[in-house]
């Protein structure tokens, strides 16, 4: 779940570019190619990242002008004297780089050192590009918190050192495709943004900058190394493994590669994980007016589009920039170079209620990193919510980090621990599942539960609609049994265990509603809600067809809901009503063996697919899980319905 800030401001933003920028034809001088085979690589690589100038902290003959540290101490000081502040004022100082001058201490150690700072709290966060976000989360955390007025976030990197052509001398001037393709993409540079309370940004004294919420998630599990300095080309050996850092040198453990391979993976998953907390509401619905997207190469823009635009979260490309062209890849300070830059340049065409959105893919083993800030009038007060998806989430704290959990409720199987050949059918049903899933947490019902707002009679009028609903389960399983032909008659036994072991879950259920309070002790009496009636009438009519497999799509949601759902709202039905474990024994049962009963679905699947000649069968439990999602999602949204008028009129978000 995004971290998010009340009172926290971007006061200035500072940049620090090394010396005079150098174009593609001057980058020779600087890093020069090592054969022919380098010749042809650099060609192709300038001509896709679209970088036409970048600056170098070193000068032609390889010997550092600025170092690392340095260059951080001219973005700080740009920041404090646009802000009219000293290094006095700075109680927090928090550095984002892949590497400083010295292997250890850390660098906001020796960035500290190199201004002869007074002594203040450090953060080191070393890592790539969203190295950035953490320093900056860490800063604006110690002002949220009021341990500090002022924190200082700066990220800072200078790769030039490690491209030199005499670097690989000990390769005999030789390296391989992913050595080579980060010497033509990455440069110098610093960044810095000055934290604070309330204040006018420098350029637009009517304006302030308010950081609404910063957001980090690492994939490092999912995931090889991507862009690692420090391993051999195989990833097998560090350099600390060698007898001598000489001999790691010609190992090619000393140099910095990316496996560009993996990328399109990287914005794969940051958009997926964008999607997943804007559909959790930490996004304003209108959009975003300001997007500051790093990327690594303009190659990478229409897939990022596109994939926004798969995800119905497209940002028009006029409210896009980038200062890449002129500026270059500079890592970890690329956001905050970016962010000043634009604060400069743009001034003049910010208004009070714009937001602006920065997003940070990291490919060192895929980390993404967002920030979301908006412009207020200076006059308005700091504590009046600035916009209404601001005032949504700072009403309902507890609600969002419930979605926010939510959205961790895996799909019953994972496709990609399935046998080769469920695959696809696997992925298809978890992308169904996955929506089905996120319009379930919005539905009336489990909002409520999730906001703490749950009732006994709310829990009684869910427990009415759902046991004749439950009560017909068994039923339309044995009746697709008995309409399963030639070689599918093999899954009727299966499937009748199956409905042999529910068929008496509608009395335990019940029975719960009772002990909860209920009071119609006849079963027939109950009546299931229009959802409830639409799903039933929908799962008898395909189980009275011939050879119903697709049943076996009905199957995975609703026992999907059971294994996965349930489980995760019983602790907060628990926490809301008074009501003892005689209560809940239904939910509770069926969270701790719909388990068993997804694997018996695996092992009917598995069957299914052996025998399926034509294809059809992969469509028809799809089809069928789609259509049952929909009327599953029918029954829970109209739950609350027969509950008392002034109840269900009550949105607790």
């Amino acid at each position: 779940m995004p971290v998010s800030y009340s009172q926290v401001y971007v006061q200035s933003a500072g940049l620090f570019m090394p010396g005079e920028p150098v174009t593609n034809d001057g980058m020779d001088a600087y890093v020069a190619p090592l054969n022919r085979l380098s010749e042809r690589i650099k060609r192709r690589i300038l001509a896709e990242n679209g970088i036409q100038k970048r600056y170098y902290a070193i000068a032609p003959d390889g010997s550092t002008v600025f170092s690392n540290a340095q260059m951080a101490k001219a973005a700080i000081e740009s920041a404090l004297q646009q802000a009219g502040r000293s290094l006095e004022d700075i109680g927090f100082l928090a550095s984002g780089s892949s590497g400083g001058d010295a292997l250890m201490p850390g660098f906001a150690s020796m960035i500290q050192g190199e201004m002869a700072a007074p002594p203040m709290e450090l953060l080191s966060v070393h890592g790539v590009c969203a190295a950035s976000v953490g320093a900056l989360q860490g800063a604006a955390l110690a002002v949220e918190h009021g341990q500090h007025a002022h924190a200082m976030a700066v990220a800072s990197e200078m790769p030039s050192r490690l491209f030199k052509r005499s670097r690989y001398a000990a390769q005999g001037y030789d390296t391989d495709f992913d050595a080579h393709f980060l010497r033509w993409m990455l440069s110098d540079g610093a960044g810095a943004v000055l934290l604070g309370r309330a204040a006018p940004i420098p350029q637009r004294p009517d304006l302030r900058l308010k950081l609404h919420w910063t957001h980090q998630r690492s994939f490092a599990g999912d995931y090889p190394v991507c862009m690692q300095l420090g391993l051999t080309h195989d990833r097998t050996r560090s350099h600390l493994d060698f007898p001598s850092w000489t001999d790691a040198e010609a190992a090619g453990a000393l140099a910095l590669r990316q496996d560009i391979r993996l990328l399109p993976h990287l914005f794969d998953v940051c958009i997926h994980e964008y999607a997943r907390i804007a559909h959790q509401g930490w996004l304003p619905e209108r959009g975003i007016d300001h997007f500051l997207c790093h990327y690594s190469s303009e190659k990478f823009i229409p897939v990022v589009d596109e994939l926004l635009n798969k995800a119905q979260l497209s940002i028009p490309r006029e409210r896009w920039w980038s200062n890449l062209a002129w500026r270059g890849n500079t890592g970890a300070a690329s956001i905050f170079v970016m962010l000043a830059e634009y604060l400069q340049t743009h001034h003049d065409q910010l208004k009070a209620g714009d937001t602006m959105l920065c997003f940070v893919p990291e490919s060192g083993r895929f980390t993404a990193g967002y920030m979301l800030l908006e412009l207020e009038h200076a006059t308005q007060s700091s504590q009046a919510p600035s916009s209404s998806f601001v005032q949504k989430i700072a009403s309902a704290p507890d609600a969002i980090a419930s979605a926010a959990d939510s959205a961790l409720i895996a799909p019953p199987h994972d496709p990609a621990s399935a046998p080769q050949a469920l695959a696809p059918l696997l992925t298809e049903l978890a992308s169904i599942w996955h929506d089905y899933r996120s319009q379930v947490w919005r539905t009336p019902l489990v909002r409520r539960i999730r906001s703490g707002h749950m009732e006994t009679d709310d829990y009684l009028c869910w427990m009415r609609q759902w046991i004749p609903q439950v009560r017909e389960g068994s039923l339309w399983m044995r009746e697709g049994a008995a309409s399963l032909t030639g070689d599918y008659a093999m899954l009727a036994a299966l499937m009748g265990v199956h409905a042999g072991e529910e068929q008496n879950d509608f009395k335990i259920l019940h029975q719960d509603y009772l002990n909860a309070g209920g009071t119609i002790t006849n079963i027939d009496q109950l009546q299931r809600n229009p959802g409830g009636q639409a799903l039933n009438s929908y799962l008898h009519s395909l189980a009275a067809t011939t050879n119903p497999i697709g049943l076996l799509g009905a199957i995975y949601i609703i026992e999907g809901t059971g294994q996965r759902i349930v489980p995760s709202l019983l602790p907060l039905l628990r926490q809301s009503l008074d009501l003892g474990p005689e209560c809940f024994r239904f939910l509770e049962y069926h969270g701790a063996n719909d388990e068993n009963h997804l694997e018996r679905w695996l092992t009917a699947v598995q069957m299914v697919m052996a025998l399926d000649t034509t294809g059809d069968a992969p469509r028809a439990i799809a089809a069928t899980a789609r259509h049952t999602a929909q009327l599953y999602l029918m029954q829970f949204a109209h739950i609350l319905e027969d509950a008392a008028p002034n109840r269900a009129a009550t949105d607790p978000l």
